[in-house]
């Protein structure tokens, strides 16, 4: 099949209800990378003989390497479905829990997805993450059983056993989606395989079938399991000329997958706080491509070839031009876009314009980062930004990387500040005592890559610590009240701090409440969800990103609202490094009770308000019961019977409790919890306890206290790795009580 010209996939993108937007989700290793080498293959990019090996979108070396996808790829495809033209916008996104930054910031430019999961595994605890976050973001899903293959070479399942082990399969994706679903879309988004919905084959051997075609086409499971019988042939000429994958796929995707029209028309109230009646508002629902242009960045990436900035996303109205100038809403700058894209895999096609509706890149807006929202400039103070992106884990292992040769010192501060605007999960953060440059990600493997990338892009050799883990400092009870003085006792603050509520927590985390809503719109929220008082909630000056709240409890202080950004900056300072071990703080309710404030600015500038307002905090914490947050990590285990004291034995050593266990046939499922911290060498001793039968999937669970018996200990490591004093400071180190 001869590949598409870039002028006829424009000329098709024109017409939104031609266009889909999809990508291909799933738990690392379940095939979603082989899955879309078979849609390439069919459009023509890549030859149908190596597709399943290529791995054409794993462009980065390290993925071809690892066989694992970290980075997504995007790629417009051409496809006809009943004799018509489409344009299906791909996108391949990681499944490995370390990079679901990338598959959050994926969703926002994708209409629908296919899930894919592995006959043999199952549903795993990333693919319950990624249809979760696929969910919240209103893309629907269809399913796609993979390697099924491996029932029929490996387990020698009979037709009655595949088709049970597929009931099991959809009815657990079902059970999901009722579970994490919008209520609107609960019961319509529920997957009934006699539609078509769900597709069962093999990614690898290119073959895929659905219950209508293989009913149209007489082909029943025990006809595949004889062409497996016969060989490598018969399976080759079964996946061309019988059940080629690729149709069956891309029949589903534009059979289920809404078009932009219909997609925008229920995603953009969900997507978008901003009035609906508005320009902007109507042009979003009704994919105008005169309209203004609303551009939503997912990513922003540099181009190895030109060293660049590129930033990508999906054009929910309006059309994208090149030379046009831009407003960055987030940013709050002006840009012009010097050059606009589309995707073929790792190569951009440079065209003129994209419409509404579709997937495009643009270059020029280096002061963009991912989740920024690009407008018309002419409605610059008009277009509110797209809701923030949630990330389901955060950055908990952190090593410290210094160049080989000192001279490259310039060279590795300017590639890790690109590296932390292409994931914006990677934070980056120089140690000020130590002069360390340090780099936390989501797990070993994410921070194993972000080291790749540095010596591939930037031909950096870089020398790194042994991982460390990252904690969080919390308080257990409420402190009473503290006066923090500035240095020239001009100003005076009364603070006490006290633990946030668990529902005010799940609420920052959820996105529910943020610093920017407004003030009433929160309060009543706290009130209703959480059980705050009405009035204490409406005076919350500051949501820090660590999930910290600043109450602003006084009452006719002079010259309080000068001040106001600095107490609120002093505040974020205090919550980056509590008092224990400088550590993050997270959990705190911090409240100014009373204030006193010089009437001359001179004496009231940020060296006299940071200090007095830290001190503060910091000796209200200290006798709040202060303790440590560990990160958890969530395991789920599938092991033969016979190792599973083995698998519960490895747990107990490592601090770890048993959730939940079932029965799978042969198997058991073990849900597990561990402590972050006794993981380095998970992996090694799993496979040595079950004699590498085990697979497992593990994921970001939750914050809870470090032991008590530990804690001193753990407080101790951390501030002499920091060339800190070995006990942490008291209250009277900070202030007297008032």
């Amino acid at each position: 099949m001869r590949v598409k010209h870039v002028d006829e996939i424009l000329r098709i993108m024109r017409n939104p209800d031609q266009v889909r937007n999809m990508g291909i989700v799933a738990h690392v290793d379940h095939g979603k990378t082989t899955t879309s080498d078979s849609l390439l293959a069919a459009a023509g990019i890549i030859s149908q003989r190596i597709a399943g090996e290529a791995l054409a979108l794993d462009y980065l070396k390290v993925e071809q390497q690892r066989g694992i996808t970290v980075k997504s790829a995007n790629i417009s495809l051409y496809h006809e479905y009943q004799g018509k033209p489409y344009v299906i916008n791909l996108v391949d996104t990681p499944g490995h829990v370390d990079f679901s930054g990338h598959v959050t910031r994926s969703l926002r430019m994708m209409d629908g997805a296919i899930l894919v999961v592995d006959a043999v595994e199952g549903v795993m605890p990333q693919t319950e993450t990624v249809l979760r976050q696929s969910l919240e973001e209103r893309v629907r899903p269809i399913l796609f059983i993979n390697k099924v293959d491996r029932l029929i070479k490996e387990l020698k399942y009979t037709p009655e056993q595949i088709q049970q082990r597929f009931i099991e399969i959809i009815k657990e994706v079902n059970h999901l989606i009722s579970l994490y679903a919008d209520s609107a879309f609960k019961k319509t988004w529920q997957l009934d395989p006699r539609t078509g919905i769900v597709i069962f084959g093999s990614a690898r051997d290119k073959w895929g079938i659905s219950i209508p075609m293989a009913q149209k086409k007489g082909i029943r499971f025990s006809d595949i399991i004889e062409v497996y019988r016969k060989g490598k042939e018969a399976v080759e000429e079964f996946a061309t000329k019988v059940a080629p994958l690729h149709e069956v796929l891309l029949d589903a995707v534009v059979k289920f997958v809404p078009s932009p029209k219909e997609a925008q028309k229920y995603r953009i109230p969900k997507l978008w706080k901003g009035d609906l009646n508005s320009d902007a508002g109507k042009a979003m629902l009704e994919v105008d491509p005169e309209g203004p242009l609303v551009y939503a960045i997912s990513f922003m990436r540099v181009d190895p070839k030109i060293r660049r900035l590129v930033a990508t996303g999906r054009i929910f109205s309006g059309t994208l031009r090149q030379g046009e100038e831009i407003w960055l809403v987030n940013a709050k700058k002006k840009a012009k876009v010097l050059q606009v894209s589309i995707y073929m895999g790792p190569d951009r096609e440079v065209v003129d314009e994209i419409p509404a509706g579709n997937i495009g890149a643009a270059l020029g807006l280096e002061d963009a980062r991912a989740g920024e929202t690009a407008i018309a400039v002419d409605y610059k103070d008009k277009v509110p930004p797209f809701e923030r992106l949630h990330y389901v884990s955060e950055p908990v292992v952190t090593v410290a990387v210094e160049p080989r040769n000192p001279k490259e010192l310039p060279k590795l501060i300017d590639a890790l500040y690109k590296l932390s605007i292409e994931d914006p999960t990677i934070q980056v953060k120089i140690n000020q005592e130590t002069g360390e440059y340090l780099l936390s990600g989501m797990g070993p493997l994410h921070i194993e890559i972000a080291l790749w990338w540095l010596k591939e892009t930037y031909g950096l050799e870089v020398k790194t610590s042994p991982p460390i883990v990252v904690y969080r400092e919390t308080i257990r009870a409420a402190s009473q009240i503290f006066e923090g003085k500035s240095p020239n006792k001009h100003n005076k603050f009364y603070i006490s701090v006290e633990p946030l509520d668990e529902e005010a927590i799940k609420l920052i985390q959820s996105g529910e409440i943020t610093e920017d809503q407004e003030p009433q719109v929160r309060a009543r929220i706290l009130r209703d969800q959480a059980g705050w008082d009405y009035d204490e909630a409406k005076r919350i000056w500051a949501i820090d990103e660590n999930i910290n709240i600043f109450v602003d409890k006084t009452s006719g202080v002079q010259h309080l609202r000068e001040v106001k950004d600095t107490i609120i900056q002093a505040f974020r300072l205090a919550m980056k490094e509590g008092p224990l071990a400088r550590e993050p703080v997270r959990g705190l309710k911090v409240i100014l009770h009373d204030a006193v404030v010089h009437e001359d600015p001179a004496h009231r500038g940020p060296a006299q308000i940071y200090p007095a307002v830290r001190n503060a905090i910091y000796a209200g914490m200290l006798t709040a019961k202060p303790t440590l947050l560990e990160p958890i990590q969530k395991l789920d285990i599938r092991v033969p019977q016979e190792f599973v004291s083995n698998v519960i034995a490895v747990i107990s050593r490592k601090r770890g409790r048993i959730v939940n266990m079932t029965e799978y046939g042969v198997m058991m499922r073990i849900i597990a919890e561990i402590p972050v911290a006794e993981s380095f060498d998970l992996a090694a001793e799993l496979r040595s306890a079950t004699q590498g039968r085990a697979f497992w999937g593990t994921e970001f669970s939750r914050w809870a206290p470090v032991p008590d018996n530990m804690l001193m200990d753990v407080i101790k490591k951390i501030r002499e790795r920091k060339g800190l004093s070995p006990e942490p400071p008291k209250p009277e180190d900070f202030i007297s009580p008032f």
